[in-house]
């Protein structure tokens, strides 16, 4: 049973350091289901401002081995317990590791070794999340 939703922020919620607008209700809506975390490099140094718009803090990753973090972060949460998400390069690691891994396509762009260590893609943030609402979606895409 997944009981974490990890979410990179830079990228998959946020766009240069600014909060995706439409992301605080999907991820208020969520947290009556399942527990938010946040994680980032903070590469656009908002993360204070992002996390008092989510009123939810974040874990910050330092400079170096950034995917080896996150994947760390994602072991900590109980891995076979988290659905993440994220789209770049420094998120392939925690996609691969979680028990669910979505890689979204950002404005960003999406890393090819984020999308390659995913299980699902997703074409934006908000179809990553409304696939956790409607959970027989993860079903049908999965299913072999």
């Amino acid at each position: 049973m997944l009981e974490h939703l990890l979410c990179d922020v830079n990228g998959t919620l946020a766009l240069d350091g600014i909060l995706l607008e439409g992301v605080v209700k999907e991820l208020s809506e969520l947290r009556k289901k399942i527990s938010v975390h946040l994680i980032t490099a903070d590469t656009h140094g908002q993360q204070n401002i992002i996390s008092q718009q989510l009123n939810l803090p974040a874990e910050r990753i330092i400079p170096g081995r950034e995917s080896h973090q996150k994947a760390e972060f994602t072991r900590k949460l109980g891995a076979e317990h988290v659905v993440a998400i994220g789209q770049g390069a420094n998120d392939a690691e925690m996609l691969k590791t979680a028990a669910l891994g979505i890689c979204i396509l950002s404005k960003e762009g999406c890393a090819a070794t984020a999308l390659l260590n995913s299980d699902i893609i997703a074409p934006d943030i908000f179809t990553a999340l409304d696939l956790l609402n409607h959970p027989l979606r993860i079903v049908a895409t999965l299913r072999k």
